[in-house]
């Protein structure tokens, strides 16, 4: 409806000689309900243009728009203020509209404004050098809900996890996987750590400085030990300690994204980089164009050019490419399979970094309106209004596996959902572990529960939804204000989508359930008259579909019963 009315003032305009041709409309819903179901500043805006009082022009554009506008699905068309445009949708259009989103079940809310498009959403993309992160996860459930939110405008997504298990990260690992191994094997020599805090640990000497000291290291060197007896300290090779803790941690890492019901398309290995020499490539790339140079034995990037303080090693002296490079033939490759939209997750700290890759990217011709970066903020574990750190034996940090141990995988992800991705989180584990309708996750499946067990009640006392119910005996007010809050869902979805915000989905869902309340407490359906409690037992379906609906965008459960 928002974009019929707006094309019906559009239309309009185009008679207006003096309104310019890219005059964009706005429809808004208005902050109050008394002033009707959409608003539009048009005639303010045009004041100017016009050289007209902005009321005589709101006056001059609602007659207009009044003969044009079908009755069944507009009612009123009325002039506010200095010059508002306020328009009142018709009880047959809500009614025929609620219809129509029962028949569409569970696809209600599904639209068509991404189709025949193509969008790459990169998530997680944790090098395999531990157990996945509190960090970790408000990456991976962010990413995973925007490309739900893409599928549900039918647009096709691939999910996809970036690794490297090459480099320095990962020989550390296998040093310290080795050292703990010989430890387990053989008598050997220890020496104490000391943390910054104090702390102190005992480990092999041959364990690194900077090693990993969870004690998962311990668990993948005891299944070698398990595995090959004491043989593998004659081998000169990190080799065989690598690859079983890369084994080990990626089935680890997929079996907590499981866990939140996440599954990827596709685990790109940086060493297809290597091995199909687009790393080699890229850099030729940017050196044919004039963006390189060589200085202290490494090869630079010129990122000054591009507004940095400071130019960028692409190539170390030691020959090794630093971490960008690679990133950079990534993208080109992202470009080169044809995606309308490139979308990566990245945490805060990526800020200064990112741009670097865009850079290159330009350079190299591709269109970089197409990559989109969304930068989320960090999360802080609070319990009893105070910062936490949760013990645990896997890791000497917080594991996702912890936190979803605590307060469960769906409250997991709709705490990481429910504030914008660029505000930092204070995730309360208090109100997490909270069965109240003050935890917002026990609200919304309590909401969905319980219309479960009205539907129950009603079959109990012989009340039957059917498709035949007469919807046009919902006027109370309290049913309209539900109607229209559920007709919102479609529209609440493609804004999400858009906008690659999720949480809009989640407060929307809240001002569903306490829509639904309010209709509950006010509007009876078991002891009313058989046809009104038809009537209203399809309403509350329409809510527990809206409901469920929204959930599994969110990727979170809908119970039926609590």
């Amino acid at each position: 409806m928002r974009d019929q009315l707006r094309q019906h003032l559009r239309a309009i305009l185009d008679t207006y000689d003096a309104v310019p041709a890219d005059f964009e409309v706005e429809l808004e819903r208005p902050a109050q309900p008394e002033h009707g179901d959409w608003a539009t500043n048009t005639a303010m805006r045009l004041a100017s243009v016009l050289k007209n009082n902005p009321r005589a022009i709101a006056e001059e554009l609602a007659e207009t728009l009044r003969a044009r506008v079908d009755p069944k699905r507009v009612s009123a068309v009325e002039v506010a203020g200095p010059g508002f445009i306020n328009i009142r949708l018709a009880d047959t259009y809500l009614t025929d509209q609620l219809a129509s989103a029962l028949k569409a079940g569970s696809s209600y809310g599904r639209t068509t404004t991404g189709a025949e498009t193509s969008a790459i959403v990169e998530y997680v993309s944790a090098n395999p050098t531990g157990p996945l992160t509190v960090g970790h996860g408000r990456n991976a459930v962010l990413g995973d809900t925007v490309a739900n939110l893409l599928e549900w405008t039918g647009c096709d997504v691939t999910r996809e996890y970036y690794y490297n298990d090459a480099g320095r990260q990962m020989r550390v690992l296998a040093q310290s996987v080795r050292a703990r191994y010989e430890a387990l094997v053989a008598d050997v020599e220890m020496k104490t750590l000391t943390h910054d805090d104090g702390s102190t640990v005992e480990v092999p000497v041959s364990f690194p400085d900077d090693g990993y000291q969870g004690a998962y290291i311990i668990d993948i060197a005891q299944e070698l030990a398990d595995e090959h007896g004491a043989a593998l300290l004659t081998t000169d090779s990190l080799r065989p300690f690598q690859d079983k803790a890369e084994e080990v941690i990626f089935a680890e890492i997929e079996g907590t994204l499981a866990r939140l019901g996440i599954e990827m398309d596709d685990y790109f290995n940086e060493r297809r980089l290597y091995d199909d020499n687009r790393v080699n490539e890229t850099v030729e790339r940017l050196t044919e164009a004039g963006y390189t140079y060589e200085k202290d034995d490494a090869l630079w990037f010129k990122t000054t050019e591009f507004g940095k303080d400071k130019d960028t090693v692409l190539i170390k002296k030691t020959g090794e490419p630093t971490y960008r490079t690679p990133d950079i033939a990534y993208h080109a490759d992202k470009f080169e399979r044809g995606f309308d939209a490139i979308i990566d997750v990245l945490g805060a700290d990526h800020v200064a970094t990112y741009p670097d890759v865009i850079s290159a990217l330009d350079v190299l011709g591709y269109d970089t309106d197409r990559v989109e970066v969304l930068l989320y903020q960090f999360v802080t574990l609070v319990r009893g209004g105070e910062p936490v750190k949760m013990s645990t034996r896997r890791a000497n940090y917080v594991t996702l596996d912890d936190l979803i141990n605590e307060v469960t995988a769906d409250v997991t992800r709709f705490f990481f959902l429910m504030r914008s991705a660029s505000t930092h989180l204070d995730f309360d584990l208090d109100l997490a572990t909270e069965a109240s309708d003050k935890n917002p996750v026990f609200y919304l499946q309590y909401a969905h529960a319980r219309i479960c067990s009205i539907y129950g009640k009603a079959a109990e006392v012989g009340l039957d939804a059917t498709d035949d119910a007469d919807l046009t005996l919902l006027t109370h007010d309290d049913e309209t204000a539900l109607i229209k809050e559920l007709l919102r869902f479609p529209e609440v979805i493609d804004r999400a989508a858009a906008q690659r915000a999720p949480h809009h989905v989640a407060t929307y869902l809240r001002e569903v359930a306490t829509a639904f309340s309010q209709f509950y407490g006010s509007c009876h359906i078991i002891g009313e008259d058989k046809a009104l409690g038809a009537a209203r037992l399809k309403l509350a379906d329409a809510t527990r579909t809206v409901l469920r609906n929204g959930l599994t965008v969110l990727g979170i459960d809908a119970p039926e019963s609590m």
